[in-house]
């Protein structure tokens, strides 16, 4: 069987594929990967079986904490466990990480309405695997007028579920930003210098 048969089969095989695909410095136990990629013990030792077949993941030891409740009191050990980490000579690992992102991924004007209910949304600017940049610092830049830092973070979770991977984002009220924009701020330099799409420009960003 071609190694794209063996990777793509079911839904709980690509959300695996996916949590190794853009976590790629850890390592992860079984428990861990059944919980974060919500999938079975029966799917992930279906399909971890296939990864290592093909030579994706290898395995190593991991530790893991496990949390046990006695009463009220809840205990956490540390334990020594089989885990498994994405190996980087795998020859596709490119070419699959920006499949899966395109496949995911919302369009630019979805993700600026995504973020509509944060504030009165000024700019929205994006980069990262957004642009399937893999070596940007940030993936995802908002600025709003009356910012709401729990609407924001609400907004951030549904998008990382979506998309399986964990956002580098960086949110301002206008001000700020514009204030941050002309003393040349580094972290805002560091997403206007490199590849990065504005999606919104209500304020009429010059870089």
């Amino acid at each position: 069987m071609e190694i794209l048969e063996k990777l793509f089969g079911t839904e709980a095989r690509v959300k695996i594929l996916r949590l190794f695909l853009f976590n790629t410095e850890q390592a992860f136990g079984a428990e861990d990967i059944a919980s974060r990629a919500k999938v079975t013990p029966k799917e992930f030792k279906e399909h971890i079986a296939v990864f290592e077949k093909i030579g994706l993941v290898k395995r190593k030891q991991v530790t893991q904490e496990v949390s046990k409740k006695k009463g009220k009191k809840i205990s956490i050990k540390k334990l020594r466990v089989t885990g498994w980490y994405l190996d980087a000579s795998f020859p596709y690992l490119l070419a699959l990480k920006n499949l899966l992102i395109t496949v995911s991924m919302k369009t630019h004007e979805d993700i600026a309405k995504h973020f509509g209910p944060v504030g009165k949304i000024r700019a929205v600017i994006v980069s990262g695997i957004f642009i399937q940049d893999w070596e940007s610092r940030v993936d995802l830049l908002i600025v709003a007028d009356n910012l709401k830092p729990a609407s924001l973070e609400k907004s951030i979770k549904s998008l990382e579920a979506e998309i399986g991977k964990e956002i580098r984002y960086a949110a301002f009220e206008t001000p700020d930003f514009q204030y941050r924009l002309g003393v040349y701020d580094k972290l805002i330099r560091d997403i206007l210098d490199f590849p990065h799409v504005k999606v919104v420009d209500k304020i009429g960003i010059v870089h």
